[in-house]
């Protein structure tokens, strides 16, 4: 079976898991949010935790494809395409993640008629539309026959802040929460921001590999190996902020902050926490800060492979975390809204005083169906943006990557 064979089986099942989502979307739109495992407690849960996580990889891709041309990288301008085509795939899902997540997407509505410009939600809403335009434009003046050099300087000119100021925006929904000790921090704008690059880049370079091997688009093994050294400093950087984080929570030894680094550290989102570490950051900067591994594909994206899944976990116990401590002193808790069984016939179980959340079998199906459509985006992107090009032009001084890859 060649690989044109093996593409169409993908985008197949892809189709299938798309379609088993949107029905599933289609069952919570008739059930209402309570079919999710959100509550009172914790009000943001897979959803949220999903539109952070495509945000980041949508704006690492986008860093890189206008860096390359505001900063005139020669050797990242060939990857500006796929690299775009990536990010406008990214930030689509976090849209539909946000509207999923809205539970009535006719609420959207609310925002035109009732904005309120003083919330960090509207903020945004705003950069993550014009977020959108910039990707879908840029997308469309690469593309044309005779690109001109100086409207794409313009064009990432824009892109390049604000691919750094949707995610900054994204952290600030967080960072400005003063009531939520685990996110009231100075430090979340910049954490968002390292995590976007490395997360969004790692991605970057494990899809450059499956374009090549399905013969979609051709870069020099070359290029990989630079990709690898931006990419460990990335990671380094976003350690240091990780570990400057930490240091100021435990050192002043205050009450609620060290609650939260308790959940953290050996409560219930420990498992991720530790996850990031490891994966994220032990684990690809033992293998990436020695260039001989550097120049093994199969290295590198094993690397890349372990720094997005340590991002997502970053999200997990970054959102769930501040959700466990309620600030409910004085008061029996937050109300659940329903009573629940419990050993007292007297009293009915109804106040709660630590959140709690796990992810129902429709919110699973629902994020799978929306992860398979935005690959479904890229793939059917990538083939008519990509493939033209490469079967007009193939070059003549790279060394094959597939090749190397198995030798390695």
């Amino acid at each position: 079976m060649n690989k044109k064979a093996n593409l169409y089986i993908w985008m197949g099942a892809l189709g299938i898991l798309t379609l088993m989502g949107f029905g599933a979307l289609g069952y919570q739109l008739v059930k209402g949010l309570g079919v999710t495992g959100m509550n009172n407690a914790v009000s943001w849960g897979l959803y949220i935790t999903m539109f952070m996580f495509f945000v980041g990889l949508s704006a690492g891709g986008l860093i890189v494809s206008s860096s390359a041309t505001v900063f005139n990288i020669k050797s990242f301008k060939v990857v500006a395409k796929p690299a775009t085509i990536l990010s406008t795939a990214c930030i689509t899902v976090a849209g539909i993640f946000i509207m999923v997540d809205i539970g009535s997407p006719e609420r959207v509505l609310n925002l035109l008629l009732h904005s309120q410009f003083k919330s960090p939600l509207m903020w945004d809403v705003c950069v993550i539309t014009l977020y959108l335009c910039i990707n879908v434009l840029y997308l469309y003046l690469m593309t044309r026959p005779n690109p001109n050099p100086k409207t794409m300087k313009i064009m990432s000119s824009v892109a390049l802040p604000v691919a750094i100021l949707v995610h900054s925006v994204t952290a600030w929904i967080f960072g400005l929460q003063i009531a939520r000790d685990g996110w009231h921090s100075a430090l979340m704008a910049p954490l968002f921001v390292a995590s976007a690059l490395d997360s969004g880049l790692a991605l970057l370079i494990i899809v450059l590999v499956l374009l090549i091997k399905y013969k979609l688009f051709m870069v020099e093994k070359k290029l990989i190996t630079t990709l690898a050294g931006l990419l460990v400093t990335c990671v380094a950087v976003d350690a240091y902020f990780v570990f400057s984080e930490i240091l100021t929570m435990v050192y002043p030894q205050e009450e609620s902050e060290m609650l939260i680094l308790k959940e953290m550290v050996k409560g219930s989102t420990a498992p991720f926490f530790w996850g990031e570490i490891i994966l994220g950051f032990v684990i690809p900067l033992a293998i990436l800060l020695f260039k001989k591994n550097r120049e093994k594909t199969g290295l590198v994206i094993f690397s890349s492979v372990l720094i997005v899944i340590g991002v997502f976990f970053k999200r997990v116990w970054l959102l769930f975390t501040s959700f466990i401590y309620q600030h409910a002193d004085g008061a029996p808790g937050i109300t659940l809204g329903k009573y629940l069984p419990n050993d007292s016939d007297v009293v009915p179980y109804f106040w709660l005083r630590h959140g709690h959340y796990a992810p129902t079998l429709i919110e699973i199906m629902i994020v799978v169906g929306m992860i398979s459509f935005g690959t479904l985006i890229f793939i059917v992107l990538s083939r008519k943006i990509l493939l033209a090009k490469s079967e007009k032009a193939t070059p003549t001084n790279q060394q094959p990557l597939e090749k190397s890859a198995a030798a390695h």
